[in-house]
């Protein structure tokens, strides 16, 4: 595997090689000074450049980074799918090569950059041929800390964690366990997902980072609130299933609780009481094998 300095080495070399690019600059992971520094973490690169057209018409152009093992072109299946998309102000390619390495490298025109940049808060500069990239505060991911929500919003999300329960317990009686494990994991588990984020940020007045999908979320939990978290991943099999539903519904009510206290708002306690008195009564009715 290439080492990070190999990469950085290899990108800038190619930019400088460029005269259409005119400026480099690092987003993602690396540019955060905060996580780990393990050598699977992307290099989410960006050119700034005079025309993209010449690259995007060219195929072969990801390979000049390494030997590809798989590369995605989101603009264009994008566009693929209808979406309006100006492959003349910027295009972006996802190239994973057979060394394990990563760039996303997006590009994008010099007047794009200039309604944008310095709007990531985790942005370093590793090349400017003409000094056309504004001077930034050093990279932080204060951009990505946890938003402090209204108290309209902290009570929609626990209307909505205890709301869709009740198809998660009909899908369970009739038996339809893909209906259930989708709607249980993408509906309800979102909003168990965002009173996590909300209860962690909370104890830090709002300036802390969970990570995307809460991937960081085990840093701050206590070793029993995630264990229960974890938990509410189940198999495909209705009785684990509903093990883990009233694992979320247990978890959920100790941190919206805890949450509502912390930010001086409301528990609509009814909410959860009728939820649950409703899934146990549909745990009773399942069908008897």
């Amino acid at each position: 595997m290439r080492t990070e300095q190999e990469m950085l080495d290899l990108i800038l070399g190619i930019a400088r090689s460029e005269e259409r690019v005119r400026a480099v600059y690092l987003n993602g992971s690396r540019a955060n000074p905060h996580v780990a520094k393990d050598p699977w973490r992307d290099y989410d690169a960006v050119f700034v450049v005079t025309e993209t057209r010449p690259y995007v018409e060219d195929p072969a152009w990801p390979a000049r980074f390494g030997e590809i093992a798989i590369v995605q072109e989101p603009d264009r299946m994008d566009a693929d799918r209808g979406e309006p998309m100006d492959f003349d102000r910027s295009y972006t390619w996802l190239m994973l090569f057979r060394d394990g390495n990563r760039i996303d490298l997006h590009m994008e025109t010099v007047s794009v950059m200039q309604e944008h940049y310095g709007d990531d808060s985790l942005t370093v500069p590793l090349l400017d041929k003409d000094g056309i990239l504004p001077a930034l505060p050093p990279s932080d991911d204060v951009g990505y800390y946890v938003t402090r929500p209204a108290e309209r919003i902290y009570q929609n999300s626990a209307n909505e964690f205890w709301w869709c329960l009740n198809n998660v317990g009909k899908g369970l009686v009739r038996g339809q366990i893909p209906y259930v494990m989708r709607m249980f994991r993408e509906i309800v588990c979102l909003q168990l997902e965002r009173m996590t984020a909300w209860y962690i940020a909370a104890q830090y007045d709002f300036r802390v980072n969970t990570g995307m999908f809460g991937k960081y979320f085990e840093k701050y939990l206590s070793a029993d609130q995630y264990a229960r978290y974890l938990a509410t991943y189940p198999k495909a099999e209705p009785e684990a299933i509903w093990e883990a539903v009233f694992t979320a519904c247990e978890l959920f009510s100790e941190l919206a609780r805890e949450t509502g206290r912390m930010l001086g708002y409301p528990y609509l306690e009814s909410e959860e009481a009728g939820s649950v008195e409703y899934l146990r009564r549909m745990h009773e009715n399942m069908p008897k094998k």
